[in-house]
């Protein structure tokens, strides 16, 4: 089923079908949010910056059909590259281990090895 259908079917002259073309094209260099003016209304419409396309050539029975379309999804998907940065953004730069601080020793070495020196004395 589908979620919505814009159809219109209406004859123009080779200025208005260029007109037409040329504000959908507008519209696609622009990107974003954009407006198509249609007969007595308005289509707005979000337009993403990648976007499949169809072109169809058919003859058949006197008549040339030319059909142009353009699919994409209405809930554009984020990219793997943004996603990765707002990952990196929220999470922080990997913390680098600091190296354990080393005790200032003074000439007769650290606390430790005063108390061993002291009682090596006591014992002589």
């Amino acid at each position: 089923m589908t979620d919505l259908k814009f159809e219109q079917k209406r004859s123009l002259s080779r200025t208005e079908a260029a007109d037409q073309l040329t504000a959908l094209a507008d519209a696609l260099r622009k990107g974003g949010d954009v407006d198509l003016e249609f007969g007595h209304g308005t289509l707005s419409l979000k337009i993403p910056d990648d976007l499949r396309s169809e072109i169809e050539v058919e003859v058949d029975d006197g008549e040339i059909e030319l059909e142009i379309e353009f699919t994409w999804p209405s809930r554009p998907a984020r990219k793997a590259s943004a996603r990765s940065a707002a990952a990196a953004s929220t999470t922080g730069a990997p913390k680098r281990k600091r190296a354990p601080a080393k005790r200032a020793q003074t000439g007769a070495g650290t606390a430790k090895n005063k108390r061993v020196k002291r009682a090596a004395t006591k014992a002589s």
